[in-house]
């Protein structure tokens, strides 16, 4: 089964999701640069901090503790340099680091270097400069995990829709290689069961035909922020994932079947692109 993330502050809604089986919880603190790349986009920004890591880590008892930091920098005014950031969030609890919007192995190394074992290292492969040196970055080693992050993937390549990179092959490149340096790894994100212009069931099945074993629960999965009453964000969140996880168990993972998947995608992500550009 995939291993499944959500991204939220709220202790109430954390407990929640981990009761219902989600297996990491998601502490966005990356803000840097983040308005200016996704401006005008429907994108989550959080502005989550280390107060929430803490109070987060208080009510955690299954689920892993993420935590995505900002990208590496150092003297930007009244911000903590990374080495600080990564600091600050071991000390609150943090169990697994995120490294977003990287495009050096000199940057990767940065991060290891002031991690140094305290925690897992994941990183979020989400520019095209870091597709292009990934086998250096690779090649330093002490990388417990990767997540390739679509959206700005794709904005990066000046594409129009986040699952481009998906369907021209892009992702199939990474995987490939991580399969080969035994790296667990994901991508993108999952909506509720039918939902999503290309649908949650076309993604899971080709998570499995890649070998991917990590996504993250989009926001149309279960948007906390829009829910005032925990109890129907408990009922969104229970029925949600014994749908998804009842699809994981029954869908038919043969070569052929993942391959006719696949193509579906290819051809659903083009009629989306075909309207976006203002074709039919």
């Amino acid at each position: 089964m995939l291993k499944l993330m959500y991204i939220t502050n709220r202790p109430e809604i954390a407990k929640t999701a981990q009761d219902n089986g989600v297996d990491r919880i998601f502490v966005d603190m990356e803000y840097l640069g983040k308005d200016q790349r996704q401006k005008g986009l429907d994108t989550v920004k959080s502005h989550h901090t280390l107060a929430d890591v803490a109070a987060l880590r208080g009510v955690l008892d299954r689920a892993d503790l993420m935590v995505r930091i900002n990208p590496v920098h150092r003297g930007v005014p009244g911000v903590p340099d990374t080495s600080e950031e990564i600091d600050g969030a071991i000390a609150a609890g943090a169990e697994v680091l995120m490294l977003p919007f990287f495009k050096t192995p000199e940057e990767v190394e940065a991060f290891l270097r002031a991690v140094n074992g305290r925690a897992r290292t994941m990183l979020l492969v989400e520019t095209p400069q870091a597709v292009a040196r990934i086998d250096e970055i690779l090649a330093l080693g002490r990388i417990d995990e990767i997540h390739i992050g679509l959206n700005d993937l794709s904005l990066g390549y000046g594409q129009r829709f986040l699952f481009q990179p998906l369907a021209d092959g892009t992702v199939d490149r990474l995987c490939a290689k991580l399969r080969a340096r035994a790296i667990p790894y994901g991508f993108g994100g999952i909506a509720r069961l039918g939902g999503g212009l290309v649908p949650a069931e076309v993604i899971i099945r080709e998570h499995y035909r890649l070998g991917s074993e990590r996504a993250i629960l989009s926001r149309s999965f279960c948007d906390a922020s829009k829910i005032s009453d925990l109890a129907q964000v408990e009922t969104v969140f229970h029925a949600g994932m014994a749908e998804l996880r009842a699809f994981e168990a029954s869908f038919d993972r043969s070569a052929a079947a993942l391959e006719a998947n696949r193509l579906d995608l290819v051809g659903r992500v083009e009629r989306v692109v075909r309207q976006m550009e203002g074709g039919v």
